[in-house]
């Protein structure tokens, strides 16, 4: 079913994100040996009184994400900070201006078509075909917030409207932060991997609504 992102932000969408609470960003648990440490030392996951404080309560593309942490960390796990092969940060203002479809029902959507003109046409990063596999989303809790990019690969196309709906300026967004995967350059297995670093717990309003 081909539908089309021209968003701007109607308060229904922001009404829905901020039911979300302080868990959706609660430490994750995860298999990957590489992950859990580097989860276990830097605070990325912010509870309680923590959040909406500290060096990752704003996600502004990857670079500046991980800036905070050490060189050895750099050197340990050099894979978590580059992007993978085929895989691209797109920063978009919004209106996107974006035909996407989904690739299963409710599960997973790609970029079927630009809309001439539109913010992702002119902004250029993107291409019919590309697979979204994360986006910047903002978590409520109060009068707190914080923008984190949450793997989105399992989303469908409402959630992925409500999430880009929750970008908004009244939290200092200035954009919404799209990740893609180009089919034929990169390896969906590998970039899996590198998402388990993003990836928030199994009771997550986000992951709950997929």
């Amino acid at each position: 079913m081909l539908k089309t992102l021209i968003l701007s932000a109607p308060a229904i969408l922001l009404a829905q994100t901020s039911l979300l609470s302080v868990e959706a960003f609660a430490p994750a648990i995860s298999s990957s040996p590489v992950s859990s440490a580097l989860h276990a030392v830097n605070g990325i996951w912010n509870t309680a009184g923590d959040f909406g404080k500290g060096k990752f309560r704003f996600y502004n593309g990857l670079d500046s994400f991980m800036e905070p942490f050490p060189d050895e960390d750099k050197q340990l796990y050099p894979e978590l900070f580059k992007l993978p092969k085929g895989v691209y940060e797109v920063p978009l203002a919004k209106p996107c201006g974006i035909l996407f479809e989904e690739i299963e029902s409710n599960r997973g959507v790609y970029v079927q078509d630009l809309v001439e003109g539109g913010s992702a046409e002119r902004q250029g990063g993107l291409l019919p075909g590309d697979v979204l596999v994360g986006l910047t989303a903002v978590q409520i809790a109060g009068a707190k917030w914080e923008r984190r990019m949450i793997p989105a690969r399992r989303f469908g196309f409402d959630l992925v409207v409500n999430a880009i709906g929750s970008n908004d300026q009244n939290w200092g967004c200035t954009n919404v932060i799209l990740m893609v995967e180009r089919p034929g350059e990169a390896d969906s297995e590998e970039v899996d991997k590198f998402l388990e670093f993003f990836e928030p717990p199994g009771d997550t309003p986000w992951k709950l609504l997929q």
